[in-house]
């Protein structure tokens, strides 16, 4: 029996230290742009609906425009606003770029590795992260829009009695958009700044405006955060986004 266990363990040892080196070997050359957001609770229970913010995150190629979308809460990517058949100033910005990306499918599927479901359960207040793999040393805008409904205030009312017109979508204060630029640089970290709020006119145009009575809306997020990691070695790989 002991003349069996000998090479059963050395070979359980060498299928380890395979199985090691595979995952690190995975991890070569590679980066991670991480997205950190912490979603304010206390503002999203003052909210008439107190659900947590709808919003999305996408990339942009600055050379050639190309959008990819990272991430967007399950109401705005999937259109069930219970009841509603559309939401249009929900995400504006976000909602015209995802609509670029879905007719160019031939590009799309040159460019992403991986096409994964970019869609997720709006998450709770707290810490929310999302991922992305990106080619080391390549340059991104990364925009991230974001819109906490029913959170209504002066400039924003349920109903404005002075023109008489009510909020049909009770969407409150407007999206907000937050932008920055970014090379894919080992230990870098970046903090999105406010692009503007954006707006879907009546005439079905979408615009980014400077701030106007916005008041608790740009406290929703609290926290927003861009890193660029090296990937953790694993031996099966996690699900999500390849662009290069």
């Amino acid at each position: 029996m002991k003349r069996f266990i000998k090479p059963a363990l050395i070979s359980a040892l060498s299928l380890a230290v395979l199985l090691v080196i595979f995952a690190y070997g995975r991890t070569m050359n590679k980066t991670d742009l991480e997205i950190v957001i912490h979603i304010d609770e206390e503002l999203v229970l003052e909210s008439v609906f107190g659900e947590s913010p709808t919003f999305a995150i996408w990339l942009e190629d600055p050379g050639t425009g190309k959008t990819h979308t990272v991430y967007a809460t399950r109401r705005v990517a999937t259109g069930d606003w219970e009841g509603k058949k559309d939401v249009p100033g929900a995400l504006p910005v976000w909602t015209g770029t995802y609509r670029a990306e879905q007719s160019g499918q031939a590009h799309k599927a040159e460019n992403v590795m991986e096409d994964l479901a970019i869609t997720g359960a709006t998450p709770l207040p707290g810490y929310f992260r999302s991922r992305v793999r990106l080619a080391p040393g390549s340059h991104w805008i990364c925009w991230i829009e974001m819109n906490l409904a029913g959170d209504f205030n002066e400039s924003y009312p349920r109903f404005d009695p002075v023109t008489r017109v009510e909020d049909e979508f009770a969407m409150g204060q407007p999206a907000l958009l937050y932008r920055e630029e970014l090379e894919v640089e080992k230990d870098l970290s970046a903090v999105p700044q406010l692009a503007g709020m954006s707006l879907f006119g009546e005439d079905g145009q979408v615009s980014i405006e400077p701030l106007k009575g916005i008041t608790t809306a740009t406290g929703v997020f609290d926290e927003i955060s861009l890193s660029v990691r090296r990937p953790k070695p694993r031996i099966i790989k996690k699900a999500y986004r390849e662009i290069y």
